[in-house]
């Protein structure tokens, strides 16, 4: 069954629509705010390790106004499950190369954007809730956004640590 509209009605409807002005939007202001979830997509190794990868977040603090110093400080995300603390990290999906999963778990996550540099490393490991193993992909992210809100905030508490 549809609505019933009469065709003056539809047009006055229509014109009204049309002819208010207009915004334009530029997609960059927009954030993804919500995070992919599922397994359909994620990538596994020809040993059937599950890929993920992940962002060691950082930046820079300096000690104080009157120092040139700067401190590096670490972001560290708690786990969906516990208070334990790690850096943000997730599956590694087929439509991504691994910096733009890792970007985008780290914004998911942690809720901080920047620049993703030069892989760290590989290693595998044995999850402790599944017993399903797994390669991970470690990169450094510079730090240049925080977000006020993000998809993950909610679950997750985010911490700045001096290392």
């Amino acid at each position: 069954m549809g609505l019933l509209i009469s065709k003056t009605s539809a047009n006055l409807l229509l014109f009204s629509f049309f002819s208010q002005k207009r915004i334009p939007l530029d997609s960059k202001q927009f954030e993804i705010m919500v995070s992919r979830t599922g397994r359909l997509f994620q990538r596994y190794n020809s040993k059937g390790y599950r890929q993920v990868v992940g962002c060691i977040p950082y930046r820079y603090r300096k000690t104080n106004q009157s120092s040139s110093v700067e401190d590096i400080e670490v972001l560290v995300v708690s786990s969906q499950k516990s208070q334990a603390m790690m850096f943000p990290k997730g599956g590694w999906e087929m439509d991504e190369s691994k910096e733009v999963a890792a970007r985008r778990e780290t914004l998911e996550e942690a809720g901080v954007d920047g620049k993703v540099q030069k892989m760290l490393g590989k290693w595998n490991y044995k999850s402790k809730r599944h017993g399903i193993m797994h390669e991970g992909y470690m990169f450094p992210l510079l730090v240049t956004k925080q977000l006020d809100i993000w998809p993950e905030k909610n679950l997750r508490e985010r911490r700045w640590v001096c290392v």
